[in-house]
């Protein structure tokens, strides 16, 4: 178990004790692309151990309205939300961290706002591949998985078949 540090230059300081650093898998789905860019990756911690230190007033949520990414179905809405909430820092527009309250236990902070260094994975999972833009290509190699939709399994059941769950530690 290791304790990682998120600093944005506005949102000052947030903690959280994460056993699933490793960020093997990165979603192409139109939501996030739109709000975070192509190769986004979040991982996921206890929300019980999340602490915001500083900040709190410039983190601003978004919610897309429901699409066929999110839902995993054939419904869209225009009025609907999704249950999926990105948070951001008002100020400098940074992706922090989603929450969903279906999975009220986690919280799943963006990769790249990690300042703790974060492990690397020895394969990846690109999922939501049938939503990718068509001018992204998956790399391709033996330890690079594509998936049209979500894969079988959470983040958790990934670090536990690997042995990674709970065993990373990082000094900082």
């Amino acid at each position: 178990m290791c304790i990682f540090i998120i600093e944005i230059v506005h949102l000052s300081k947030f903690d959280l004790i994460l056993d699933t650093p490793y960020p093997y898998m990165i979603c192409h789905c139109l939501a996030d692309t739109k709000t975070a860019g192509v190769f986004n990756c979040n991982i996921m911690g206890e929300y019980s151990t999340f602490k915001i230190k500083q900040g709190q007033e410039f983190v601003k949520i978004y919610q897309a309205k429901l699409a066929e990414t999110e839902s995993g179905k054939n419904e869209k809405s225009t009025t609907k939300l999704s249950n999926h909430k990105r948070h951001f820092c008002s100020e400098c527009g940074s992706y922090l961290w989603a929450y969903d309250d279906r999975y009220a236990q986690w919280i799943y902070p963006f990769a790249s706002s990690i300042d703790t260094p974060l492990p690397i994975p020895d394969e990846y999972y690109h999922i939501m591949t049938d939503f990718k833009l068509n001018h992204v290509q998956i790399p391709t190699g033996k330890n690079i998985h594509s998936y049209p939709r979500y894969p079988e399994g959470s983040i958790e059941e990934w670090h536990k078949k690997h042995g990674l769950y709970g065993s990373y530690t990082s000094e900082k």
